[in-house]
């Protein structure tokens, strides 16, 4: 990857004045940007529906194949409820003033399946900083059969991707919860992180040591306690983390793979041609912002854009700043992208998943 860097000659105005807004904004509400006790509400509800269906299928008590089914999909939407409103803030750092209630809630990702420490440089670092960037943002570097940016090189195969998309798109977590950390471990590694004396072998324990404490009661203690063939249990399995993974996948790609989104392309110095903060507007986009209880499903997803510029302010603030942000936007004639619904927003998605097919 090249050493990419952001134009700092233009806009500076911009990202000072809606900076300026934003703390006027917590100074005189008396606020902080971190979270408050609908944090913990919501932690407690995202954790007792992922974990409560297991425990009630590890009590053997459970032989219904359609129960079993049931009660393992409804442990994935808990599941996705833990990634993007549990999750995703304490990584951020935004849940809490406290860095060591940040640590513990992040751990809630490794107990999903994946690991905090490999998210942190995937999502924090390389797609926050560098998003639809191609060669930068790890979230746009995808398998050959896949192509989420106009600057990656096309294959024939591309123009039916916005038909199969979905089947890797719920196939995401599998490969979460099995390779992916490991991959993306080693080539990070290669990038320059995890790169202390004894760091990198001590983080592949890590990695090994919390997948199987997963899968020891996501998966074998069902297939001990349930008096059924263990194909259905595995099955049934699945389905949970395809669920999972078509939430979570849905969710993220709709803000940034959406046809009104730029792709910049650096420079062969590695130089991007906008400011960091107009950048992050230009390739980002807001759904569905009137919907509050979508938004509180998604961890306030929904208003990407606000949370791309302030990845350190809890989400339940988006909302409120999504005003100052889109109205400062609008004084600096800066682009501030979204989409009245959550099917608009999708349907543009598959539009432009068509239009990368085509070229």
């Amino acid at each position: 990857m090249k050493n990419l860097k952001f134009d700092k000659t233009g806009s500076a105005d911009f990202s000072k004045t809606l900076r300026s807004r934003v703390n006027a904004y917590f100074k005189s509400t008396n606020t902080n940007i971190y979270g408050d006790r609908s944090m913990v509400i919501k932690t407690i509800i995202m954790l007792t529906v992922f974990f409560l269906p297991l425990i009630i299928m590890s009590t053997g008590l459970v032989s219904s194949p359609p129960l079993i089914f049931a009660l393992y999909i409804t442990s994935g939407l808990g599941m996705a409820g833990v990634g993007m409103g549990v999750m995703h803030d304490a990584i951020h750092g935004s849940y809490s003033k406290h860095k060591l209630v940040n640590k513990y809630v992040g751990y809630t990702m490794n107990l999903i399946g994946a690991n905090a420490n490999v998210w942190k440089i995937q999502h924090n670092v390389l797609h926050h900083t560098y998003t639809n960037v191609d060669e930068g943002d790890d979230d746009i570097n995808s398998p050959f059969f896949l192509r989420f940016s106009p600057n990656a090189k096309h294959y024939w195969i591309h123009q039916f991707q916005y038909l199969y998309i979905w089947f890797f798109y719920g196939l995401s977590t599998i490969s979460w919860i099995t390779t992916k950390d490991f991959v993306r471990l080693k080539r990070y590694k290669e990038m320059g992180f995890f790169n202390k004396e004894g760091e990198y072998g001590k983080e592949v324990l890590k990695i090994t040591g919390w997948k199987l404490f997963y899968y020891s009661y996501a998966l074998v203690l069902p297939l001990i306690m349930i008096p059924l063939p263990a194909w259905i249990i595995v099955l049934a399995f699945l389905s949970m983390h395809f669920v999972t993974g078509i939430c979570i996948s849905l969710v993220f790609q709709t803000a940034h793979i959406v046809s009104d989104a730029v792709f910049p392309k650096a420079d062969q110095e590695g130089l991007i041609s906008y400011d960091w903060t107009v950048h992050q507007l230009a390739t980002t986009s807001n759904y569905a912002p009137r919907s509050k209880v979508f938004s509180w499903l998604i961890g306030g997803l929904n208003f990407q854009v606000e949370h791309h510029l302030f990845p350190n302010i809890c989400h339940i603030h988006y909302s409120k700043l999504s005003k100052i942000v889109s109205e400062t936007a609008r004084e600096f004639n800066v682009p501030y992208m979204v989409k009245k619904t959550f099917v608009e927003a999708l349907s543009d998605h598959v539009k432009m998943l068509r239009q990368l097919g085509r070229a």
